[in-house]
């Protein structure tokens, strides 16, 4: 079989799935823009959705639920200043993609914005090969996923006779777009997602008493099913069997202000929630982000990078292009302390006149794009691991989060521990449960005191909201130290 080009062959599938069954052309999206921009606007797109989605789950021992959807349709967007006007259909027809496209040109706002030229010839956009144009769903039969859950369980339970449940899920998409711009840019991108969860529930009575814990593991990315291997799946039960069993032998956290030590990978969710929400453009152009006019500032102790990445191969967070048709990039926040940039979609870019970055991007074609993060992450330092937590007098280790939040405002954020442990004198001395993390974002930056040099990208398991949209992303960091954090517990 002769394949093509992924950037000729993702224009070609989108094409086949958004345009020919409804009888559109390019001569539509043309008709179609032209009638948008009738009014002055600074900009206008049109975003082409199909999603075939399905999902499959374990629990007691047997296959409880499947499902299986389509989704389709068109969002059609006029900018003019800072006003959008927005409408979507999940009908995919010449008629309704026009009467969207009259329904948008009232966006227009005499003497401050311009009218956009959309006579150009049809170009297609610049964009990435960072994964396979594939459909992920049918790389394994439904025979397969069953069996596929089934060999997780039986795995979690031959661990340890103290697994009493254990919980799969497997879920997979099938995601096509095609995004046609003002200018006559054209860009498609084809993006499978995979995911495997596990989730256990460990139990053992102590003097009569029945205690039950939680642990959970999983991942996933831009590939097809065929990834979850036995080796990938046996370390996703090991992780949740071992978080549930630790969490067994856990005691209440102490509280106070202390020195704490995050492990690599997850826990960069911290970073992502405390400091990458606050990058982001539409924040900072409305001053609204503790990180606004800080550009050239000191923000970070040394040695810290953070970046923002969307060209991470086959990673659940990157993107070919974004859903404004901009190639992703690979963005350096923050260099060695000090504040480089923002990540940007294009009418923030416009507005706060520097050039998008690629991380424009929408839940759905039901959805407007707003900035968002991809892949976020702080790169290694010099330390090894065991150096820094030999290092810590007393105080926190947590290697693992459940949920948090943010106030974007002043930086405040609050984070629970699923997984930490108490370190004295450079031991670690037993686990702890109840921890939570409470500080300021720009702040605690300022207080990294070591960087370790083992820097690891999550699983592949990370959803991040926005104004009640969610899009998949990655997050990721070494080892790290921040002193002085406020640590809840309850002891």
């Amino acid at each position: 079989m002769i394949s093509r080009e992924p950037t000729i062959e993702r224009p070609a599938i989108a094409r086949s799935l958004l345009l020919e069954p409804f009888g559109l052309t390019e001569a539509t999206l043309a008709k179609a823009m032209a009638a948008i921009a009738t009014h002055r606007i600074d900009d206008a797109d049109l975003y082409f959705q199909y999603t075939r989605s399905e999902g499959w789950s374990l629990e007691e021992g047997i296959v409880k639920s499947g499902s299986f959807g389509i989704d389709q349709g068109v969002g059609v967007r006029a900018v003019a200043g800072e006003k959008t006007a927005f409408a979507y259909s999940d009908d995919i027809s010449e008629a309704a993609l026009l009467d969207a496209a009259a329904t948008v040109r009232t966006i227009a706002a005499a003497g401050q914005s311009r009218r956009v030229k959309v006579d150009a010839p049809p170009k297609i956009a610049a964009s990435r090969i960072l994964y396979a144009p594939m459909d992920p769903i049918a790389t394994l039969d439904s025979t397969q996923k069953v069996a596929l859950l089934e060999r997780v369980e039986k795995l979690a339970r031959a661990k340890d006779p103290r697994i009493v449940q254990v919980m799969a899920g497997l879920a997979g998409e099938y995601d096509v777009v095609l995004v046609a711009r003002a200018d006559g840019t054209l860009a498609a991108d084809v993006r499978p997602l995979v995911r495997l969860s596990v989730t256990v529930i460990a139990e053992q009575t102590i003097n009569g008493e029945v205690r039950r814990e939680v642990g959970s593991s999983g991942g996933g990315g831009r590939f097809g099913f065929g990834y979850f291997h036995d080796g990938v799946i046996e370390g996703y039960v090991d992780r949740a069997v071992k978080a549930a069993l630790t969490n067994l032998e856990s005691r209440p956290a102490k509280a106070g202000e202390m020195s704490v030590v995050l492990g690599p990978g997850w826990p960069g969710v911290l970073l992502h929630e405390a400091v990458g929400h606050g990058l982001e453009g539409d924040f900072n152009r409305k001053g609204s982000s503790a990180f606004s006019g800080r550009i050239g500032q000191r923000v970070a102790a040394k040695g810290v990078t953070v970046l923002d990445d969307g060209t991470l191969p086959d990673r659940r967070g990157s993107l070919n292009v974004d859903d404004e048709g901009h190639a992703s990039q690979r963005n350096v926040l923050i260099e060695d302390g000090i504040l480089k940039g923002y990540i940007q979609d294009a009418m923030n870019a416009r507005l706060m006149k520097v050039k998008p970055t690629g991380n424009g991007r929408r839940e759905s074609y039901a959805a407007v794009p707003m900035p968002r993060m991809t892949n976020t992450y702080m790169l290694g330092g010099d330390k090894a691991p065991e150096e820094i937590i030999a290092g810590l007098k007393r105080g926190l280790y947590a290697t693992n989060f459940g949920g948090g939040q943010v106030d974007i405002t002043s930086g405040k954020f609050v984070f629970s521990a699923s997984e930490a442990y108490w370190v004295e004198n450079g031991k670690i001395q037993y686990p702890v449960k109840g921890a939570t993390i409470i500080g300021n974002g720009p702040d605690a930056l300022t207080r990294v005191s070591a960087i370790g040099n083992d820097m690891a990208l999550d699983s592949g398991v990370g959803v991040c909201g926005k104004d009640g949209q969610s899009v998949p992303v990655g997050v990721g960091q070494p080892t790290l130290r921040i002193d002085r954090l406020t640590v809840g517990g309850t002891a």
